[in-house]
Order: C-alpha cells, then sequence, then structure tokens
C-alpha cells in the first residue's frame, strides 16, 4: 500500500450514522494515506433529523448526495443501490464503509459488492434474533456478504461465528458511539439544556420512542402515554418527539401527553442538545438503540421499551433493562427508590474506536 492513497466512502443515512462516521472521518483525515469521503444518501432529510448532526461533528458537507428521500424499504434500499450504483461506476473507492442497519446500509454494501469494491461493516454482528424488525434483516444481509466485519462487543464476533462466517473476517474495534462523544464531550458539558425546560440536573426522566411496535398501534400508544403522564407526577419528564411519533399522536387524536404538567414535549434536538439531556438525567426511558450504549457508558439507568435488543451486552454488563409498556411505572419506581444496576463499561468502549479501524485499514490488501 506504500505511496497509495486509500479512497474510502463513508456512508452516512440516519442519524446514528451520522454519529458514527464523524470520528472515522476525521481519524482518516489525519491519516496521509486514506482519503475518506461522505457519501448522504438522503434517506432522512429533515434538517433537525440529519444535517444538524454534521454541524454538531465538525464535518463538511457531503462530499456525495445521493439525494434519496422518504419512501418504503424496498423503495428506499431499491433507489440507495440505483443511485450509488451510478457512483461507483464514475469513480469506485478503494473501500465502502457501511454503518449500523438501516436500509442504506444493505442497499450500499449490495450495490458495491456486486460490482467488486470491498464494504467494511461498523457496528456488525448484532443481533435481536427478531426477524421481525426490518433492521435485523439488514444487519443479517449486510453481514452475509461484507468484506470485513467490525464488531462493538464480543457478543458481535459470537453471533458471525455461530452463522458460520469465518474469523479472520471479524474484528473486535470497540464501540465507535463511545468515540463520539467523548469527542464531543466538552461542548455537551458547556450546555444547559435541561434548566431552558423547567428541569433541574440529575432530577428529570428523557423519553425517546419512534418503534412500529410502539407507536404504530393507537390503543397501545394511548396506554404509553397513560403510563408516562402518571411517571411525570413523580419526576419531571422531557421528551424530544421524534417526527414519526409526532405524527402517530396527531393520527390517534391523542393529547394526553400535551396536557400533562410535567412532560415538556420538544422537536427532535441535534446530538450535543440531546447527549446534555442524557447527561444530567435521572433516567432514560428509550426504545431506541444508541442510547443503551451511551447511558452504559455514562452508568445512568436506562429501561428499553422493546422484547429484545441487539445490545444485550448494556442489559448483561450494562445499565439498561428491557420492559413490557404495562412495567414500565414499576421499573421507574424502583430506580427512584435507588433500586438499579450499577453496571460497568464493555472492552474497548474507550473513545479510541476510529484510531483502531483506521490502524486495521492500513492492513488490509486494497
Amino acid at each position: 500500500m506504500k505511496g497509495k492513497i486509500l479512497k474510502i466512502h463513508l456512508i452516512a443515512a440516519a442519524r446514528p450514522n451520522f454519529m458514527k462516521i464523524a470520528p472515522l472521518y476525521h481519524e482518516l483525515k489525519r491519516r496521509e494515506w486514506a482519503d475518506p469521503m461522505i457519501v448522504h444518501t438522503g434517506q432522512h432529510y429533515d434538517l433537525n433529523m440529519s444535517d444538524v448532526f454534521f454541524k454538531n461533528f465538525g464535518l463538511p458537507e457531503s462530499h456525495i448526495h445521493l439525494g434519496v428521500g422518504s419512501g418504503t424499504h424496498a423503495q428506499q434500499t431499491g433507489n440507495v443501490m440505483i443511485e450509488y450504483e451510478k457512483i461507483l461506476f464514475e469513480s469506485p473507492p478503494d473501500l465502502v464503509v457501511v454503518v449500523g442497519d438501516v436500509n442504506s446500509t444493505v442497499a450500499a454494501t449490495l450495490a458495491a459488492v456486486k460490482l467488486g469494491v470491498k464494504v467494511a461493516h461498523l457496528e456488525a454482528g448484532l443481533r435481536s434474533f427478531d426477524r421481525t424488525m426490518p433492521e435485523e434483516i439488514n444487519r443479517l444481509v449486510t453481514d452475509a456478504i461484507a468484506d470485513y466485519l467490525w464488531t462493538p462487543s464480543v457478543d458481535g464476533n459470537q453471533n458471525l461465528e455461530n452463522e458460520g462466517v469465518s474469523p479472520e473476517k471479524i474484528t473486535l474495534v470497540g464501540n465507535i458511539m463511545i468515540d463520539s462523544f467523548v469527542m464531543a464531550r466538552k461542548n455537551i458539558e458547556m450546555l444547559d439544556v435541561y434548566s431552558g425546560l423547567g428541569c433541574k440536573k440529575g432530577e428529570f426522566g428523557l423519553v425517546t420512542l419512534h418503534r412500529p411496535s410502539n407507536v404504530d398501534n393507537g390503543d397501545g400508544l394511548a396506554r404509553l402515554c397513560e403510563h408516562l403522564v402518571a411517571i411525570s407526577k413523580k419526576i419531571p419528564l422531557i421528551f424530544p418527539v421524534h417526527p414519526r411519533t409526532l405524527g402517530k399522536l396527531k393520527a390517534f387524536g391523542i393529547v394526553s401527553l400535551n396536557e400533562a404538567e410535567n412532560i415538556h414535549l420538544t422537536d427532535p434536538l441535534g446530538y450535543n442538545d440531546f447527549m446534555n439531556l442524557v447527561f444530567n438525567s435521572k433516567l432514560i426511558i428509550t426504545d431506541s438503540g444508541g442510547v443503551q450504549e451511551e447511558t452504559t457508558y455514562l452508568k445512568i439507568p436506562c429501561i428499553t421499551l422493546r422484547a429484545n435488543t441487539e445490545r444485550p451486552v448494556t442489559v448483561t454488563q450494562g445499565t439498561n433493562q428491557l420492559c413490557k409498556p404495562e412495567e414500565l411505572c414499576k421499573k421507574v419506581d424502583s430506580i427512584l427508590e435507588g433500586s438499579f444496576k450499577k453496571g460497568s463499561i464493555p472492552e474497548f468502549w474507550d473513545g479510541k474506536t476510529a484510531g483502531r479501524i483506521a490502524d486495521l485499514i492500513k492492513t488490509y490488501k486494497l
């Protein structure tokens, strides 16, 4: 590889992707042999849901923008494949790095692998073992065809080996989301978002909900909102409302959250603002993936409203616990009474994952 400049595409689509590519982009920019380029598929096009994350992490505007908007799973996957294939034909990179489990991840992988372009999957090996989740299908397909699999935790390695993947393709690199947090931590700590919402440090709960299993059924969503209202009488709640969830609340005519005195609804927040809330919260109620990891790193109690998680290390080792909606009030009471898992931080969740990945790329024959 001596003397060769490697062109590396970093695929970004949804919010967590932007957080994950940022540390790697900056690390690769520091390496004289690397030429990283950000490919924004456009899968999430709302300013608060995407572009603001580029600003938070000091990223340049996307080098390539595919302009793919919303749509069904098939439409998004197909359109990303079509548009990205054009880029690959025109100027193929030496390596494509896909992250996470969104439709753009599997689509870019399919387009690249079929043209003989090497692909690395950052956050490989995560499994919920629930194939009703579209993200699980994306993870399985991506890991089956990618050339290099970079895992965030030991269970990822075990999952891949159980699926028959050659150990030579698998490397435990650590959790890139922790790099993102460490990189932004000083700016995060300087903020005071919670005070502006009438809350005190360590005396509020933070809520995020967006998964279909929680928000797509009107009766189920209404009951969940009733639980949140009940909890808000014991501890104030801050709830940045995902566009999908907002649409469902309006469609089902659910107004209980708006009428609750101690529930503070906000628009989606940028990473720094959101993490300032996480950092200063008493507890988290979520159905997101990344928040489970960040709370484990920060040792903040996390209640995940899901039947399963693709990040089981946050449950077995961290501060996370899975929860059915009807159990939510009881689990919150337990935390408020001081009874919660203290947890520990998994191996390589240390803010140095991007450096390990860059060192690893340099060893590849590209």
